[in-house]
């Protein structure tokens, strides 16, 4: 069993720190410590989440590092994949670079990007960085995206490749990641709609395409608590804004759902621990837990110690059967 948590679960909290990478690393221990698998650097505007994987990767032995995710712009895919490699040398091994597309409105707003083929510009981008990542050189002109290497470079000690997720809940964009990734990290695809329709089409397309099974990060919520009312009007402020974005907004309509809270489980480590077997029955390969701040400190850290019990009781399971 592969459970993660995306760091970090709160940005205000974090922006009161006297230094927040260095809050970060502290968390990425508190996560090992707990037994969790994996840690996640989320991408805003404020920490380089790559830099921060990188560094964590470095201090903190015995658990796997990724970024959930990187937006593609306005980042070229030879810097993209020169930071991944980096980062995967300073982890030994232990880095896992995810990427998407991020909002339409946040990339045209922030960096003035005028609209253009979205899915082209993945698919392009995909495509250089799995060269980049694989030989080290990438001969691409393509409509959106233009990549020519003068010469192959390598980077000693990143090994094995950099994996890549993709950022995904669409049918395009789960097609870029079966056919041009390592797998996804599926958004708001609760376990019916994880079942019925993400790791169908995704396997298909990876199969398809001649690669191997996809591995599935899908991206969950939950915390344990009491304040079941609180947590909840918290987790409805901060993902409300999703439910508007078309992608997101087909997701929640498959899974039969009005409000992205609606999948945040939400309440005592039972419910927790059946959200955790449902997603795993449904086809993930691993987990990726956000939300967990929106209870107290104390419930985030109740909830990363469960889930990481959760990892340590299916390790021990084989040799106590």
């Amino acid at each position: 069993m592969r459970i993660g948590v995306a760091l970090p679960t709160d940005h205000t909290r974090l922006a009161a720190e006297a230094n927040s990478v260095e809050t970060l690393i502290d968390q990425v221990r508190e996560l090992a410590a707990a037994g969790l698998t994996s840690a996640w650097l989320t991408q805003r505007f404020d920490h380089d989440a790559v830099t921060v994987a990188a560094l964590a990767a470095r201090e903190v032995p015995g658990i796997e590092i990724g970024t959930a995710a990187v937006p593609i712009y306005p980042r070229h895919p030879i810097t993209l994949s020169m930071q991944a490699r980096t980062a995967q040398a300073a982890g030994h091994g232990r880095f896992t670079l995810g990427v998407g597309m991020s909002v339409k409105a946040f990339v045209e707003q922030a960096y003035g990007i005028a609209p253009h083929p979205r899915v082209r510009h993945l698919r392009e981008f995909l495509q250089a960085l799995g060269s980049l990542l694989e030989t080290g050189a990438a001969d691409l002109t393509g409509e959106t995206v233009v990549a020519r290497t003068p010469f192959a470079s390598t980077v000693p000690g990143a090994t094995p490749r950099v994996p890549v997720l993709v950022a995904a809940a669409g049918e395009l964009t789960l097609r870029a990641a079966g056919e041009l990734a390592d797998g996804a990290l599926p958004i708001l695809s609760g376990p019916r709609t994880l079942a019925e329709y993400t790791v169908p089409t995704l396997t298909r397309y990876a199969a398809a395409a001649g690669r191997p099974a996809p591995r599935i990060a899908a991206i969950v919520s939950g915390v344990v608590t009491a304040d079941v009312v609180g947590a909840r009007a918290r987790a409805e402020r901060s993902m409300g804004p999703y439910a508007a974005i078309p992608a997101y907004r087909a997701a929640l309509d498959r899974e039969g759902l009005d409000h992205p809270a609606d999948l945040v489980a939400i309440g005592d480590e039972q419910l927790l621990a059946d959200q955790v077997s449902a997603y795993l029955e449904a086809g993930a390969t691993e987990l990726v837990y956000t939300q967990t701040a929106i209870g107290s400190p104390e419930d985030e850290r109740r909830t990363w110690a469960l889930l990481g019990g959760l990892v340590g009781a299916a390790a021990q399971a084989p040799a106590m059967s």
